[in-house]
């Protein structure tokens, strides 16, 4: 494989926290890879090492005389009324006919070329990035979070660049379903280390869960025999007759070593107020107009939303989500028409940039309890501290220091503490890690709370929406759609193909066979399974039988008894982890 970039035992800190410790790892052509890790792990700081952004403080990263990096910038130095065209031709020194060509990719074209980049959406203005960085004919790409801020269809034109994009690239993202479609590698970024395998990050982390379970199951097998061998050693190691044989179970004992387990991280616990739960309506919107002063966004919008809806607001950036969030949540005024919350409703709102609003010199502590309100007990505001992964001396912590992530975490709890039946969320999953991503999803799924929210992960928008609310045109209206429906819209505007074509024949005797296989295989599986759980239950009686004629006070000493029960020890140990490999396989092969 031709090297692009060798990443050789790396270290670096900030002050105390250590975010690598003597990592490496090495990039080659045409690896698509997905990186992951908490919050705060060391992503971003890694590609800002790799650009030289960030120095090392110890390790070196060689990037090979071939390797043309493209890196994606957050903040691109776009001139006040320039034009798409004029920027991609000034930044990129390329001809006309090249930059349209690329830009076409993006569905950039025609009248959008001439459009000036301060009037377009942050979607559009992340096509004109992506534009940009291509046109530098790079052969690495390093992207970081690219999917934040970007509205499903550019979201699914992104996605369908990489799948067909023949070079490398890293891409740091908190979006599974972004990974799942564009990545075939996974680094994960984890207490100063890299973790790298060839496969998806599903695959990854099944792989990661399976080693875990079976190291600490050999682990405490590891435990158990040291007990049984301490118990001999204990009894016998003062007996003149039996100090020879402690001796040698106290060898055994130094002998038998666990295998290092990566420690797991502590994850949020995320517990929405109760609230009751009521029938009836909890918002009426009547012949709403949004926008700004006189500029109307969308408009003659009416439909009703009843207590409990979980509804997500979809639409490209700039027709009107985060406008009608904000007029509904009073921060804007309406342009004209109504809109009610009926009694007894409290409202929550998460705003989209809302961890810039953050004082940076505030404590951690200090802004939980501000949020609290002085009715809340101090304990109530530890304890969702706790949840939210800020312990013990942590809530002393400047909000100056935290990740973006971990002010994301902050901004949510302080949300919660308000104790809303009402929760407006604007893009509550960017720089939110998987962990915390799937636990909000969670938790919000299960609450009869009302909630509206914006969002473009998919997999997030899969597990809370019941209801979408489609934005675009100048209107905003509750679709027919359902969430599966209305992202096969998105393709087929998009030019995306989706549509599956008709199995052949032969095609269809290969799936029957497939499926024939799997079936012969689950049950020869299945077979095994109980055959090895009868071995152990035997081999487990037989063994406690032996053990106890050790207790016997008549007991004697038997080499052969010995070489008997660590045989027995062996067998049992063996067939545990086989029985755990075959429940995993049987499992995950349903």
């Amino acid at each position: 494989m031709t090297p692009l970039l060798e990443i050789k035992k790396i270290s670096k800190s900030f002050a105390s926290n250590t975010l690598f410790n003597e990592a490496s790892f090495n990039v080659g052509k045409k690896q698509k890879i997905g990186v992951i890790g908490r919050n705060g792990a060391g992503k971003t700081t890694l590609f800002k090492m790799i650009t030289g952004e960030e120095p090392l403080n110890s390790g070196s990263i060689t990037i090979f005389d071939k390797t043309r990096i493209g890196y994606l910038e957050q903040q691109e130095k776009f001139i006040d009324d320039e034009t798409v065209i004029d920027f991609l031709l000034r930044d990129s020194k390329k001809e006309k006919w090249e930059c349209s060509k690329i830009a076409g990719r993006f569905q950039l074209k025609n009248e959008l070329l001439d459009a000036k980049i301060n009037t377009l959406s942050g979607g559009f203005q992340m096509r004109v990035k992506l534009t940009a960085m291509l046109l530098r004919d790079p052969n690495l790409l390093l992207l970081d979070e690219p999917t934040n801020h970007l509205d499903l269809s550019t979201l699914l034109l992104l996605e369908e660049f990489l799948k067909t994009y023949n070079g490398s690239y890293l891409i740091i993202s908190h979006d599974k379903a972004f990974l799942r479609n564009t990545c075939t590698e996974t680094l994960e970024v984890d207490q100063g280390k890299l973790y790298h395998l060839s496969c998806s990050l599903d695959e990854y982390l099944y792989q990661q869960d399976l080693k875990m379970k079976t190291d600490e199951r050999y682990n405490k097998k590891i435990r158990q025999q040291k007990k049984h061998l301490q118990k001999f050693v204990d009894r016998f190691r003062y007996k003149a007759s039996k100090a020879t044989q402690a001796q040698s179970k106290l060898k055994q004992i130094n002998k038998l070593s666990e295998t290092s387990i990566r420690q797991s991280l502590a994850t949020t616990n995320i517990q929405i107020p109760a609230v009751e739960k009521k029938k009836g309506v909890a918002l009426r919107v009547e012949k709403l107009f949004i926008g700004y002063g006189d500029k109307v966004v969308a408009g003659n919008i009416n439909f009703n939303i009843n207590r409990g809806d979980h509804i997500a607001i979809l639409g490209n950036n700039g027709e009107g989500k985060s406008t009608f969030l904000k007029t509904i949540n009073a921060e804007l005024p309406k342009i004209n028409g109504d809109f009610k919350w009926t009694s007894n409703n409290k409202i929550g709102y998460y705003a989209q940039h809302i961890t810039k609003t953050l004082n940076p010199n505030e404590q951690i502590g200090q802004f939980l309890e501000r949020k609290a309100g002085a009715n809340v007990a101090n304990d109530h505001v530890l304890k969702i501290a706790a949840n939210f992964l800020f312990y013990g001396d942590d809530i002393k912590k400047s909000i100056s220091v935290l990740s973006g992530g971990e002010k994301a975490r902050l901004c949510i709890a302080g949300m919660l503490l308000q104790k809303c039946n009402v929760l407006l969320f604007d893009e509550p999953t960017n720089h939110l890690d998987f962990e915390t991503v799937e636990m909000l999803a969670e938790a919000l799924s299960k609450s009869n709370a009302t909630i509206l929210f914006i969002s473009h992960n998919r997999d997030f928008i899969h597990s809370v929406a019941d209801i979408i609310i489609e934005v675009g045109g100048g209107k905003l209206a509750l679709s027919s759609k359902n969430y599966e429906e209305y992202l096969t819209y998105l393709y087929s505007r998009a030019e995306i193909k989706i549509s599956k074509k008709a199995k052949t024949e032969e095609e269809e005797k290969i799936e029957k066979e497939l499926k024939r296989l799997h079936f012969e295989n689950q049950k020869k599986l299945k077979s095994e399974l109980r055959k090895i759980i009868k071995n152990i239950e035997y081999n487990k009686a037989l063994e406690q039988k032996l053990l106890r004629e050790y207790e016997d006070p008549d007991y004697t000493y038997s080499k052969e008894r010995d070489m008997q029960v660590a045989e027995l020890k062996k067998r049992i140990f063996d067939d545990e982890i086989r029985q755990l490999e075959i429940e995993d396989e049987i499992e995950n092969t349903k």
